[in-house]
Parts: structure tokens; C-alpha cells; sequence
């Protein structure tokens, strides 16, 4: 393999950078051509492409979100958008592609392997839900950008007597939520994997100000609800005036903390390894501390919910 390309697809996130890095640097270690794709599938299509450099990826592994771009594409979707990125790959003699993206990006990758493109999709979503790897680039750099906005809020909390709820990203999954809200303390999760109801989350709040407790936190996923739905909902049952901070797009930027830039060094390098030896069609990942490969249609399954149902369970425990 001679000619290789890279591109990043869906949110930006704290590692993309680094993982674009390490497969421009192994695949010119290893003697091939590498291209940088801009905007995703959109660019992919139009021809948005460049030749990339050892001098194009010198300065960025302390960056946050990716120097690639990224855009959404409704066309990518049909039989007549992908013919047009072969197309464009054909033109360039472009003979494998790296992916990095989330769900969504992954099933654009295999839909080119069906159709001849030898493709490798590493896993770039801080929601964490990718089936097949324990930590997702960007997971971990987002976890501590919450983590710091949380304690900085709790020292108002804990100043003024509040009650905070406070919103984090996660549509259809609950890790950021439950792994900040751990390692936060927060008095009540809610996560779209395991369902506490309203009523619990008052009666907690209750039994600590009955306890002499003068402020709480509490974390929602955005796919559960809206932070202030929950906060008028205490306001409506309680004698309590919460605040409201929804975190928003802060958790994906920044820049990535070592473990995403080592996720990121060690699955793009594993790429470019795999396609040098004719291996495609296949989703990489961490598990054990050691790269995970797999195909696509298995990481298209379910992910397993049993580490982060534990893990919520430990959060309900420590939070009496």
C-alpha cells in the first residue's frame, strides 16, 4: 500500500489531533504517501484533500479538537454520494482510509469497505459509547474539563447554600455524567441507562439538608432531560431555589489530557500497521490496556452498559 488517507468525521474532540498525528507519522515512517481529507465525508466527496507532511503535523498533539475539519453530509448517506468519494480516492491512487469518528463516521467507513475501499475506523466520541474499546479519544479529556467546571461551581454552591443542576453531554449515554459525577461527589446521577426517579432525587435532597447538608449537585444527561426541567421540578416540590449551568460545547474542546494523546499515538500508529499488511474492514479500541481489533458489524452492536451500571451503583452508595 502506497497512498493512505485520513479523515475526521462527526463532533471534534480532545485527540483527533494526535491520533491525525500518529497516522501521518507511521505512514511516512513506513514509506507510503498520506493525505489529509478536510471535512469529513463532505470534503471527501468534493475533493477537499492534501497532501500531508511531517511539518503539517509537527506542532499540533497539544491541540484540542482537529486540524482536519469536520462537516455533516446527508449526501455521504446514498449509493450516489459514496460513488462520488471513491471517486475522488480513485483519482488520487488512494488505496486504504483511516476514520476517525464516532457511530456515525464508522458506518460511512464500512459502507466504502463494502464497496472495495480498504478502511480502518479509530474511535473519536466523548460520549464513550463505542462498542469494543473501553475509552474513546476525547472521553477522558472531557471527564476533567467537567470534573474542573463542577468543583469550581461547587465553591459556589457550598458559599451561597445552592443546589446546582447542571447539564452535561451524553443523548444516549450516561458515562460522562456518571464518571464526573463520581469523581465530583454529586448527590444524584441521571443517565439514560438507568432510570432514578424525581422523586428520589428530592428525598435525597431532603435527607441532607435534614442532616445539616447545605448544598448539592446534581448531574443530568442531556439525552434524560434538561437541567432545568429537574431544577423546576425541585423548585415545585421543595422549599429549595436551585441554579442551572449547562456545560455545553466546553466538553469537547480543549486541549487533550496524555491519556487521549497516548489513546491517540497508539491507534493511529496500529492503523497504518494493519493497512500496511493488507488488514482492513476493522474498528480499533483499547481494552486491557492493549489495542482492540475488530469488525465493523460487531461494533455496530449494543455496547454493554455492565461497567457503568457498577459504577452507578458505587455513585449511589456514596452519595448518602
Amino acid at each position: 500500500m502506497k497512498k493512505i488517507a485520513v479523515l475526521t468525521s462527526g463532533g471534534d474532540v480532545p485527540g483527533m489531533n494526535p491520533a491525525v498525528r500518529a497516522v501521518t507519522k507511521a505512514a511516512i515512517y513506513y514509506g507510503m504517501e498520506v493525505y489529509g481529507v478536510y471535512r469529513g465525508y463532505e470534503g471527501l466527496m468534493n475533493g477537499e484533500l492534501k497532501k500531508l507532511e511531517l511539518k503539517d503535523v509537527g506542532s499540533i498533539i497539544h491541540r484540542g479538537g482537529t486540524i482536519l475539519g469536520s462537516a455533516r453530509s446527508e449526501e455521504f448517506k446514498t449509493d450516489a454520494g459514496q460513488q462520488k468519494a471513491i471517486d475522488v480516492l480513485k483519482e488520487y491512487g488512494i488505496e486504504g482510509l483511516v476514520v476517525i469518528g464516532g457511530d456515525g463516521s464508522y458506518k460511512g467507513a464500512n459502507a466504502l469497505m463494502q464497496k472495495g475501499v480498504k478502511t480502518i475506523g479509530l474511535p473519536g466520541t466523548i460520549d464513550n459509547d463505542i462498542r469494543g474499546t473501553e475509552y474513546t479519544l476525547g472521553f477522558s479529556t472531557a471527564i476533567n474539563t467537567v470534573i474542573e467546571a463542577v468543583d469550581r461551581i461547587r465553591d459556589t454552591a457550598t458559599s451561597h447554600e445552592y443546589t446546582f443542576v447542571i447539564e452535561v453531554m451524553g443523548r444516549d449515554a450516561g458515562d460522562i455524567a456518571t464518571w464526573a459525577g463520581v469523581a465530583t461527589g454529586a448527590e444524584s446521577i441521571f443517565i439514560p441507562e438507568k432510570s432514578l426517579s424525581s422523586e428520589e432525587m428530592v428525598n435525597r435532597l431532603k435527607q441532607g439538608y435534614d442532616r445539616g447538608k447545605k448544598h448539592s449537585i446534581i448531574l443530568v444527561a442531556e439525552g434524560v432531560g434538561t437541567a432545568q426541567e429537574f431544577a423546576d421540578y425541585i423548585k415545585e416540590n421543595t422549599k429549595y431555589e436551585p441554579r442551572v449551568t449547562v456545560l455545553g460545547h466546553i466538553q469537547r474542546g480543549g486541549s487533550p489530557i496524555a491519556f487521549d494523546r497516548i489513546l491517540g499515538a497508539k491507534l493511529g500508529t496500529k492503523a497504518i500497521e494493519l493497512l500496511k499488511e493488507g488488514i482492513a474492514g476493522k474498528a480499533l479500541g483499547l481494552e486491557k490496556n492493549a489495542v482492540s481489533i475488530y469488525d465493523f458489524d460487531y461494533v455496530f452492536e449494543k455496547k454493554e452498559t455492565t461497567d457503568i451500571e457498577s459504577l452507578y451503583n458505587i455513585s449511589k452508595i456514596l452519595s448518602i
